[in-house]
């Protein structure tokens, strides 16, 4: 199977299983978006979604969010792990905010990056999901299944996310993306995953059970 079969094979089952690709993380603006995110590392969406509702009761804008001491965030933040590092990013990155874009979240990847806890994966989830420009934020799952289906090297999430750009269209990006992190979650996990029962491993072939270790820190 050339690598454009696997491609359409892959988005055509994709879009199968999941037509629809609501956010993962709950959110209302690209500010509490970007606190979701941010929040997300090493920690599951559900926890972050048990927590932000905690967390927005306060403070919900960064005008708000600097009112409160590193101290409150990280002890409403605790439970989602790494909590004196995230709970000084989300205080700094507020002040950034109101300091350098007018309280508002900057939709450029530039402006971006240079806040605090957030890199390239952070901020292309928040060009993604919360402003519509095309990005492909790659993470554990994206950069697991890549591997698996032999569309990367996995030598690291940059070279993962060049392949994915470059093989899936554009104007696909945002929805698969998504789609993929559900598959990865829900058929093809890291461990424990059976290839004979997931709808793209057993036609696509695979390379290996498990990719090449790539860590995504809280700059991520």
């Amino acid at each position: 199977m050339t690598k454009k079969e696997k491609v359409n094979f892959i988005l055509s089952t994709l879009e199968e299983l999941y037509p629809e690709t609501p956010i993962p993380l709950d959110h209302t603006d690209p500010y509490t978006l970007l606190v979701a995110v941010l929040l997300s590392a090493q920690c599951t969406d559900a926890r972050v979604n048990q927590i932000t509702p905690i967390l927005f009761k306060r403070a919900n804008n960064p005008y708000d969010m600097v009112k409160l001491s590193v101290e409150d965030i990280k002890e409403i933040i605790r439970p989602c792990g790494l909590s004196p590092a995230k709970s000084k990013a989300i205080h700094r990155l507020s002040e950034m905010l109101i300091e350098d874009h007018k309280g508002q979240v900057p939709d450029n990847f530039e402006d971006l990056e240079v806040l605090p806890g957030v890199g390239h994966k952070t901020a292309s989830v928040v060009m993604s999901q919360g402003f519509g420009y095309p990005a492909f934020p790659v993470d554990t799952h994206i950069h697991r299944l890549m591997w698996r289906w032999g569309l990367s090297t996995g030598k690291n999430v940059a070279q993962t996310e060049k392949d994915a750009k470059r093989l899936f269209p554009k104007e696909q990006w945002n929805k698969l993306h998504l789609q993929i992190i559900f598959y990865g979650r829900e058929y093809s996990p890291a461990r424990g995953f059976d290839p004979n029962t997931a709808p793209i491993e057993k036609v696509v072939g695979r390379r290996s059970l498990f990719a090449p270790g790539a860590k995504l820190s809280i700059r991520a």
